[in-house]
């Protein structure tokens, strides 16, 4: 069946897949989406992922995806799935293994002529100081009581510790911990993986990129946030390391053994789920809670890195980097919505989708309330990242969601092959990118090549309305696992 040739088109950006198409489903699939994004995205299993998600158990409204979209593992990346509260599934599938996968941004006081002629130099010393690679160990040695302090109070730990200051805490989503967490659901496995990871950036698509704003779109806005023109930035990108992906793996097995006794059964295995108010769901939600206050605490400590070594090389210059907002796109959350006139409370499952709030929403931090919330979405390492707003309109629309990304147009295997590392390294550096890498393979697979048009997947949500564009970056540095 070519799914892609039965989508309806509803707007210049959004397209629906009716609940005829396929037996089972409950809702309507919604694509954010112009047409160039739709050819790439007929090339994977992500429209069928989404017509499976729409048969999950209480699911409201429709199953939707934005234009970063790609196959994943049941769920596609770039999804948004929320179920009735407090009896709708949830499922670890729709949030994925990377529990709380996010991405922070710093804006310093410095310039972009700071840096010229000093990009490579910085990339070391950011490679120097924070760990990174496939199961890379950090310099923080935890005990086990310091661990499920981690888990339990995520950056308040980090803040008694001395790695945040009182600042930065307004300026993380949820205020960097979630108050649901409880370390006894976290498995002794998953806490042996995480006790010496956190402070790491790990390997994949994680790093941390130095970078300049090389475009404003809305003045008002990017003053409130901090962002001036011509200034260097840094973003982080990673989450809850080995810690979050045991988590995630053990209540997959739970689910899969569960699912038969509350009558549900779905069509892959990976979107295994089970009731939120039953035991099973209520211990995964726990859980998962720890293993996001784990990852923002897992940021905070990397900011702390990046600022002490952000110090040392500019030393005698203005070194401060202040935090402009770090946000989740890999997480479910209890949220109320209204949908079709009326307020609901609901489980919105977000899996490679950015939440995207709008001015006056209750969790939007104080300081944005008359913007919405900083939406941060990073592009590969050799284009561009955005800085967004949330808006009222996703509010309405996309249960205050977004696109997390560039979203990859071919797998890392792919990438592999297609690129050649000594002539992507040479040319990133005569763009003055500078990139360093724990592994080789690291870097070809991130390559520009394997993304897509992180300027088209903008243009599809500010277009659409459900984030609007703010200010522009541009790579300079960059360091991978």
């Amino acid at each position: 069946m070519n799914l892609k040739n039965q989508l309806v088109k509803k707007s210049d950006y959004l397209w629906e897949l009716p609940t005829h198409v396929k037996k089972g489903m409950k809702v309507p699939v919604q694509v954010y989406a112009s047409k160039k994004i739709l050819e790439e995205i007929g090339g994977d299993k992500s429209l069928e992922q989404l017509t499976n998600v729409a048969m999950l158990p209480g699911i409201t409204k429709a199953s939707i995806v934005m234009p970063d979209v790609h196959e994943g593992y049941g769920f596609p990346i770039g999804g948004i799935a929320a179920t009735s509260w407090p009896d709708g599934g949830i499922s670890p599938g729709g949030i994925g293994y990377d529990i709380n996968c996010g991405v922070r941004l710093l804006a310093s006081h410095l310039k972009r002529e700071d840096l010229l002629r000093r990009g490579e130099d910085l990339a070391k010393a950011l490679y120097a100081q924070v760990p990174s690679g496939v199961g890379k160990g950090g310099n923080i040695l935890l005990s086990e009581k310091e661990l499920d302090e981690v888990l339990r109070r995520g950056v308040q730990w980090a803040l008694e510790k001395g790695y945040a200051v009182p600042e930065d805490i307004a300026k993380i989503e949820s205020q960097g911990q979630l108050d649901n967490s409880d370390p006894q659901f976290v498995s002794e496995y998953a806490k042996r993986r995480g006790i010496d990871q956190l402070g790491t950036i790990g390997s994949g698509n994680h790093f941390v990129e130095v970078s300049y704003i090389d475009e404003i779109y809305d003045e008002e806005i990017a003053a409130t946030f901090g962002l001036k023109l011509g200034r260097l930035t840094v973003l982080i990108h990673t989450g809850s390391r080995g810690l979050g992906h045991q988590v995630a793996s053990d209540y997959m097995k739970v689910m899969v053994a569960s699912m038969g006794k509350y009558g549900i059964s779905v069509p892959d295995r990976e979107l295994a789920c089970v009731p939120f108010n039953s035991q099973e769901g209520q211990e995964y939600f726990k859980a998962m809670a720890a293993a996001a206050n784990y990852a923002w605490c897992n940021r905070q400590v990397i900011t702390w890195e990046i600022r002490n070594a952000w110090e040392e090389f500019f030393k005698g210059k203005n070194t401060q980097l202040d935090l402009v907002y770090d946000v989740a796109h890999n997480i479910a959350k209890v949220e109320d919505h209204v949908v079709n006139g009326e307020k609901k409370k609901l489980i919105v499952h977000r899996k490679g989708s950015t939440r995207s709030f709008g001015p006056g929403h209750p969790e939007v931090t104080d300081c944005y309330k008359q913007t919405g919330q900083p939406v941060i979405i990073p592009g590969s390492m050799g284009t561009a990242s955005y800085v967004m707003a949330g808006t009222a309109h996703a509010m309405e629309e996309s249960f205050g969601s977004t696109c997390h990304g560039a979203g990859r147009r071919m797998s890392r295997r792919a990438a592999q092959r297609s690129v050649n590392i000594h002539e992507l390294e040479k040319e990133l550096a005569g763009r003055n990118i500078f990139v360093r890498a724990g592994s080789r393979s690291g870097v070809s697979e991130e390559a520009p090549i394997a993304y897509k048009d992180i300027d088209e997947v903008i243009e599809v949500v500010h277009q659409a309305g459900i984030a609007k564009k703010v200010a522009r970056l541009r790579p300079m540095a960059v360091i991978k696992g």
